[in-house]
């Protein structure tokens, strides 16, 4: 088959091939019309009033030119509905556009054709009959669908088919725009250098891979040696770059195969939702970017959540401890306190007046980026003590209920924001040092948790020579046995759970008493 080249020619609006006068120009597609026979003309047709008048153009000579009338088939000659003029313009847009090409073949037709209505005739009528290649009716002498259909009535059915699928067409709906193919080149899609079709990268994963083996032969019999039977060197180099080149397909291929499990060609998709991280986890996931190579993509996004998770919980704690040292003791005063830190950094940034000393210093600083609002933000709102209440139990904790007389059992405070207990006589007596016990010295810089403590807990451990996280690990104990008894506690209890010194026991179950938080039984 040779190369197939489609013909160029004036479409109506319903479509096939239209034909003008090449005289006057007027539409001489469904009447008769006049064709110039001679090679010198090509395609040169006039309508019958110019042909009557000898008119000419162009090259036509109309005394010395031969011609042919070409005239309406517009007959049935093998199915009812389609007529000798379109079974033509079946063949003609076959063989122009080859077979395949129905659109084509359609519009080449005309009359409101569709493709698929077009494809089925030919299969019907020229593929499936019993004298393939020729249709059925092939011959001339039968003249059986003339006498069934006649002309006036065959025209007149092709009028009405014409002018209903013209109305169809005018009351469908507009159909949506065509997309751009997907085709298999670098510039076709979000991914700089991918090709979808063929589903690899213009640069590949060890690009130079192939140059080591591009010229590299194998014979049959090659590389054993006929006397030894053994393997040749020059063989067993080639198998080792054959292994070299192997394991690089093996690496390219793997690396693909996170790409494509992890969704990471989406590259849209992947921009807008990291738009709506903070700069801290931005930089957090793309630190754990590497664990996806060891993980299916839901245990991988169940891990990168979790980090989020605990990044947001570090950053809650983070505030709360900054709240503390500055002497707040409830979550609406810490919120005040962030919008009027906010405030006073957004007052700093501000254009300077012409009477302010420090303009030309804070012109000089860079104005700090809008963050996204972080998720740490919902772990000290204010209603966060009604969220705790709700969901009574967190942590394995219940809320005791506090009598009037002793009221509120709290972490060496007086209500939850923090207040100090007011300590008696009694309770300072308690933080004088063991006789024969010299206090351990803490410091914040070399005890780890100490900043947990209360100043009077500080003290306490420095006499009774306890760290403060095993000294937390005690409290959490005594407080948990004293809330299982209704918030009464006994010493002897007390030295059972802390199995400690006894006169260091006795200290820190003292201490408990006094402050409030555990009464004698």
């Amino acid at each position: 088959m040779g190369v197939i080249k489609k013909k160029t020619g004036t479409r109506g609006t319903e479509g096939g091939m239209k034909y003008v006068c090449d005289k006057c120009s007027a539409d001489i597609t469904s009447t008769v019309r006049i064709r110039c026979a001679h090679p010198a003309c090509h395609e040169y047709d006039l309508c019958v009033p110019c042909f009557s008048n000898g008119e000419s153009s162009h090259n036509h000579n109309p005394q010395t030119h031969q011609y042919s009338v070409i005239e309406q088939h517009s007959i049935p000659i093998y199915t009812k509905d389609w007529g000798a003029d379109e079974e033509l313009l079946l063949l003609e847009g076959a063989e122009s556009y080859g077979l395949g090409s129905w659109a084509d073949i359609a519009d080449h037709i005309g009359g409101y054709r569709t493709k698929d209505e077009v494809r089925d005739h030919y299969i019907t009528t020229y593929i499936e009959s019993s004298k393939f290649p020729l249709p059925e009716l092939a011959s001339p002498h039968d003249r059986g669908l003339l006498e069934d259909v006649s002309r006036e009535e065959f025209q007149a059915r092709k009028k009405r088919r014409i002018e209903k699928r013209k109305e169809s067409a005018k009351a469908a709906p507009p159909a949506t725009p065509k997309k751009k193919p997907t085709a298999s080149v670098p510039s076709c899609h979000e991914i700089q250098g991918y090709m979808p079709g063929r589903m690899e990268f213009e640069t590949e994963f060890a690009n130079e891979a192939e140059e080591a083996v591009q010229h590299m032969q194998f014979d049959p019999g090659e590389g054993i040696n006929p006397r030894t039977g053994e393997v040749e060197p020059e063989m067993e180099l080639k198998l080792t770059v054959m292994d070299i080149y192997n394991s690089r397909l093996t690496a390219r291929t793997e690396r693909k195969k996170v790409m494509f499990e992890h969704n990471l060609l989406e590259y849209r998709k992947n921009a807008a939702l990291d738009k709506k991280r903070t700069k801290e986890e931005r930089d957090l996931l793309s630190k754990a970017k590497p664990f996806a190579r060891m993980m299916c993509h839901g245990d991988f996004d169940e891990f990168c959540k979790g980090l989020v998770d605990e990044l947001n919980l570090r950053q809650a704690i983070q505030q709360l401890q900054e709240w503390r040292q500055q002497g707040i003791g409830d979550l609406r005063s810490g919120e005040k306190y962030e919008a009027e830190k906010s405030a006073r950094a957004q007052k700093a940034n501000q254009p300077a007046g012409s009477f302010d000393r420090l303009a030309s210093a804070r012109q000089n600083k860079a104005t700090p980026p809008i963050e996204t609002p972080s998720a740490a933000a919902a772990l000290t709102a204010p209603e966060l003590p009604i969220r705790l209440q709700q969901h009574s139990g967190i942590f394995g904790l219940h809320t005791p209920r506090a009598s009037p007389s002793r009221g509120l059992l709290t972490n060496g405070t007086s209500t939850a924001n923090g207040t100090l207990t007011p300590q008696s006589d009694k309770a300072r007596q308690l933080l004088q040092p063991l006789s024969n016990v010299a206090p351990l010295t803490l410091a914040r810089e070399t005890v780890a948790d100490l900043h947990l403590l209360t100043k009077d807990e500080q003290q306490l451990c420095s006499i009774v020579r306890l760290h403060p996280k095993p000294y937390l690990v005690l409290k959490e104990q005594l407080l948990r046995e004293a809330i299982r008894h209704g918030g009464q506690l006994k010493k002897k209890t007390a030295r059972e759970i802390c199995k400690i010194d006894v006169n260091k026991c006795s200290r820190i179950y003292d201490f408990f008493v006094y402050s409030g938080w555990v009464g004698k039984a």
